[in-house]
């Protein structure tokens, strides 16, 4: 990523905030602050950014609140929480953050998430060239980062649902293991954490039931090796 790549930090912690913007920036990121969740949204309202470091517990609206309110601008979202328990990360991850960092973390740490996640975003928008995929009148829009339903309804995703989704259809019949889905969505820096596959599904599915009944039939489980998609995809 250049120079230009925006980042906005959220965090009610002034050292915290301070901190990580130094750090991000000591390596070529653009850096924006904000204290709470309005001022975040003042930002936003100013221009979008190409990706948001949230703290969970603010005062006022906290950052779940403002994940599940930004789960539609597709902007990926790393979640920073001092509760590291597994049922806290399940939790930040099923609201829509995109990854889940527990503090005290390492600023190593935090860099190469920051760095897979905008990876991923990249990817996305190289592959998005040959721009749309078709499958049982579905269409995927890469570049738009758009699903549309056979009735050309629009479905709205977060970004990771959407990733999810990209890998499976662009592979479609192959059966994919949760580790592979993690290397293909989140990047080789991941954290190899099976739940957040299993959650991002279960959302996935579970948006698609809701727009066309059926609809959650297109990813398949298999029992200990994975998941496949199953609908035969052409690409226009």
């Amino acid at each position: 990523m250049t120079a230009a790549t925006d980042i906005v930090v959220v965090d009610d912690d002034l050292s915290i905030r301070e901190a990580i913007a130094d750090c991000l920036r000591a390596h070529g990121y653009h850096v924006r602050v904000a204290a709470h969740a309005a001022a975040l949204d003042e930002l936003l309202a100013q221009r979008g950014t190409d990706l948001i470091v949230l703290d969970w517990m603010m005062p006022g609206e906290d950052g779940l609140s403002v994940c599940r309110r930004l789960q539609s601008s597709g902007t990926p979202i790393l979640m920073l929480s001092a509760m590291a328990s597994t049922p806290d990360r399940v939790i930040g991850l099923e609201v829509g953050a995109d990854d889940y960092l527990a503090k005290p973390f390492d600023p190593r740490e935090l860099l190469a998430r920051v760095r897979a996640l905008l990876r991923r975003v990249q990817k996305q928008a190289d592959s998005a060239q040959a721009a749309v995929l078709h499958f049982d009148g579905w269409q995927l829009q890469l570049e738009h980062h758009r699903l549309l339903t056979p009735a050309g309804a629009d479905v709205t995703l977060t970004s990771g649902e959407f990733a999810l989704l990209c890998a499976l259809a662009e592979r479609a019949g192959r059966v994919l293991s949760r580790e592979q889905l993690l290397l293909f969505t989140r990047g080789d820096a991941s954290e190899s954490f099976d739940r957040a596959v299993d959650l991002g599904i279960s959302r996935l599915r579970r948006k698609l039931a809701q727009v066309a009944p059926g609809g959650e039939a297109l990813v398949q489980t298999l029992r200990g090796q994975g998941y496949r998609f199953s609908a035969s995809v052409s690409r226009r």
